[in-house]
């Protein structure tokens, strides 16, 4: 079934969960499994029509005006074999979908802060969880994925099968195939020790330095960020999967440091349940160290929340295409930074974004090393040649030198 502009249903497909974009593909297809995705892209192929692919529309940030629009809000399947400890989903699943499928067998995925999230999308942008520093980024947990190319081939990308390919879907995003089905890896997750802590602001600086310092003696199956937020309030968020005594003498010297507590939520919770949030990046870089110019500018930024978040444990020790892995931190703010911190973040950060956090189509290089990036468009090159897998965050393919 191919949906026109005019026919009933138009209007409520063609938009994404971005407010700002508007739209207005040529043909709308609700696909309704693999054999609709390909034939799709045959017919965008054979009418020269640009091709989108839109699931839950969380990761949309270009319009596909004229294109051939690909919805596979039906394809939501979610199946946990618990004895692998494997999920396998459809491209439409939501986190929350796998979350309480998998929650009845102690089991967990590397979910993002939000249930509403995609699993698909997420999970080929990287994928940062609060289980990331403990079992890695999403992407290097998955084991399977059933794609259609750009030749309107059905086919299978595992470790060791269409390896190349494989490789950049896990990380580099929707450049390489539509994905119709992904495998991955599950973790005995039941519950967790989690929750914010709320400060004043008097003391950010010397939280700052304090966690720059801590984190290099905490364990991986720790996560944290620290929040400065407009309001005045300074809020450590941790999430620890382990013994609340654990947890709780892990981060006493960090709470030491912010001063007195306003306000502890920390508790035992289902992991499913553990509602930790995140920050809107309209600013995000990476650093190695928090040094003190940066603090200090953080710490001034006049009118923005600011997220200082711990990377490093199993994130730096796996090899896939996503991320600069060699960074300890990421700084996101909420908004424009001020002089001072676009100084600070120049001297003393990668320079580098993270694609499920990137809204600018234009830095998606940014995401990645030189090295990936060129790897990434190599294998773009010889499996999508014609970019036909060209929407949001688009990876060029490299150009081929020919022997004279």
């Amino acid at each position: 079934m191919m949906i026109l502009p005019g026919d009933a249903g138009y209007d409520d497909l063609r938009k994404p969960l971005n407010p700002s974009l508007d739209p207005h593909p040529a043909a709308i297809v609700p696909a309704a499994g693999a054999a609709d995705v390909r034939a799709a892209v045959l017919t965008a192929r054979k009418y020269e029509l640009p091709f989108a692919v839109q699931a839950t529309g969380h990761g949309t940030h270009v319009a596909y005006d004229n294109a051939l629009l690909v919805r596979t809000g039906g394809m939501a399947s979610v199946l946990i074999d618990p004895d692998r400890r494997v999920a396998r989903v459809g491209p439409a699943a939501r986190w929350g979908d796998v979350l309480r499928a998998a929650a009845p067998f102690g089991l967990a995925p590397l979910s993002g802060s939000s249930p509403d999230v995609g699993v698909t999308g997420y999970t080929l942008g990287g994928g940062l969880g609060w289980l990331a520093r403990r079992y890695g980024l999403a992407a290097d947990s998955v084991l399977r994925a059933l794609v259609v190319t750009a030749d309107g081939e059905l086919e299978v990308a595992t470790p060791d099968r269409n390896a190349e390919l494989f490789w950049a879907l896990c990380g580099g995003g929707g450049s390489f195939a539509v994905v119709t089905g992904l495998e991955f890896r599950l973790y005995p997750v039941a519950q967790v020790y989690a929750g914010a802590v709320t400060f004043g602001r008097e003391r950010a600086a010397e939280t700052l330095t304090c966690y720059r310092d801590w984190i290099e003696r905490v364990p991986d199956a720790l996560s944290t960020a620290v929040l400065l937020n407009r309001d005045g309030t300074l809020v450590v968020k941790a999430l620890y999967d382990g013994p609340a005594d654990q947890g709780r003498r892990l981060l006493e010297p960090l709470l030491r440091a912010a001063g007195p507590v306003r306000e502890d939520k920390r508790r035992i919770v289902d992991f499913a349940q553990a509602a930790m949030g995140g920050t809107y990046a309209r600013t995000f870089d990476q650093v190695r160290a928090l040094d003190d110019d940066l603090i200090a500018a953080l710490v001034a930024e006049p009118d923005a929340t600011v997220e200082v978040r711990h990377w490093g444990g199993r994130i730096a020790r796996d090899t896939g295409a996503a991320a600069h892995r060699n960074a300890s931190l990421s700084v996101i703010l909420d908004t424009v930074p001020s002089a001072s911190t676009e100084a600070a973040l120049g001297r003393s950060g990668l320079g580098s974004s993270f694609l499920n956090f990137l809204h600018d189509p234009s830095r998606t290089a940014t995401a990645f090393t030189a090295e990936n990036w060129a790897a990434l468009r190599r294998i773009k090159a010889a499996v999508d040649p014609d970019n036909v897998f060209g929407a949001n965050h688009a990876i060029p393919p490299a150009v081929v030198q020919h022997a004279a």
